[in-house]
């Protein structure tokens, strides 16, 4: 009987299940080490938010740096992100399924670029 045998697991080539395309995941990797700020999300006012909260405390900390709004799925979901919007400080997932307020987004960039 094979009632409790393991099961037959599928190999899925990507994060996303397959759904994109070979092009799609390697600009989606090469994002991912690439340094910098990025907002993940699909351009809803809460992604627009977050990116306004986050423009602001990078300018009170006098970090010149631009914040690249990513609306892929296919980068989004490279980052492991399943729930938006999120903050990608440096390539690293600082924050996601919330909207921060330009304090704690400032809290965020001191602790990763601190």
């Amino acid at each position: 009987m094979g009632l409790f045998g393991k099961k037959n697991e599928e190999e899925r080539p990507c994060c996303c299940g397959g759904s994109c395309t070979p092009e799609q995941m390697a600009r989606a990797e090469a994002g991912q080490a690439a340094p910098g700020v990025k907002v993940l999300g699909s351009g809803c006012a809460k992604c627009n938010a977050l990116e306004a909260a986050v423009k602001e405390a990078l300018a009170e900390l006098g970090m010149d740096t631009a914040v690249e709004h990513v609306t892929d799925f296919a980068e989004i979901a490279a980052y492991g992100v399943m729930t938006t919007p999120a903050l990608v400080v440096d390539g690293k997932v600082v924050s996601y399924g919330k909207v921060l307020k330009k304090e704690e987004a400032a809290a965020l960039l001191k602790k990763v670029r601190g």
